[in-house]
């Protein structure tokens, strides 16, 4: 009995070549350097003795850094660089200023939004 090929299937002994492994990295480090455009809703919630914002809902893009957020939203307290600001996700923990914003909804996002409670004290963690 003799087995027909299947010439659908690539060969067995036929792998990827270098060159086209290289290109393959090249491309997902293209994508990975692109700037994600799409659009997270952020909803802030003051903590303790903080200010609370009049409209504490804001679109951002979720391919910024969460510096961003902390930069904008000492700008929307009207808060100097030297007072303190404290933030948090999900009333949990402090993320880091380097992570991006849609990343942080992704894994923590709560009914569409990114929750950020903010305080002028440090309250949790």
């Amino acid at each position: 009995m003799t087995t027909v090929p299947d010439i659908m299937s690539p060969a067995l002994d036929a792998g990827p070549s270098t060159r086209s492994i290289a290109r393959t990295g090249l491309d997902a480090l293209e994508h990975y350097k692109t700037k994600d455009a799409s659009k997270v809703v952020v909803r802030f919630k003051s903590i303790g003795a903080a200010p609370i914002m009049k409209n504490n809902v804001f679109k951002v893009t979720a391919g910024n850094k969460f510096q961003a957020v902390i930069v904008f939203l000492r700008n929307q307290l009207g808060l100097k660089q030297s007072d303190p600001l404290f933030t948090y996700i999900n009333a949990a923990f402090a993320p880091a200023p380097d992570d991006t914003v849609g990343n942080l909804f992704k894994c923590f996002g709560t009914e569409g939004h990114l929750i950020v409670n903010y305080s002028n004290t440090q309250a949790w963690g």
